[in-house]
């Protein structure tokens, strides 16, 4: 397992009404929910509390990109909130394309019997593992953290 940095993180699936929370151990061996936060003023705020309660080693923010691989609505506003993250914890903030989390998510829970309305106030804790998950196998496999670093120095475009 070289390369692979031994910590919690914690795996954010940002939407415009929720905000969905997950975790892994410190090995990386299991992704799993945690909570889904109301989207609202308080979001980051909940998040930090998470962040005390957890001590990750990153956060991984889920990155909506299209289907072509560019930037739409729902993307910059993931950039912005993974950005207002890292300044509000202090903690790095990795970005990873997400585009087939939310696909999954629901797949997952259909294939568990659950229907749509039923899903609808787990699937963002379910789309947050599917990503922390992928997350984590890319790290484990390439021995490079998955995703692209936020920095604080550059300004959100």
């Amino acid at each position: 397992m070289s390369g692979f940095r031994r910590g919690i993180r914690l795996g954010i699936d940002v939407g415009r009404a929720r905000v969905g929370v997950a975790r892994c151990d410190p090995d990386g061996m299991l992704a799993v929910p945690v909570e889904t936060v109301p989207r609202d003023d308080g979001s980051i705020e909940r998040l930090a509390e998470l962040a005390g309660e957890y001590e990750p080693l990153e956060f991984v923010v889920g990155l909506p990109v299209n289907m072509r691989g560019t930037d739409t609505a729902s993307t910059t506003d993931a950039r912005e909130f993974a950005a207002a993250l890292a300044r509000r914890t202090g903690l790095p903030v990795r970005l990873i394309d997400e585009r087939l989390s939310t696909v999954s998510a629901h797949q997952a829970l259909r294939a568990s019997g659950r229907s749509q309305k039923n899903s609808r106030s787990i699937v963002d804790q379910v789309a947050a593992v599917v990503l922390l998950q992928q997350a984590i196998d890319m790290e484990k496999s390439s021995g490079t953290p998955a995703g692209a670093s936020v920095d604080l120095d550059e300004e959100t475009h």
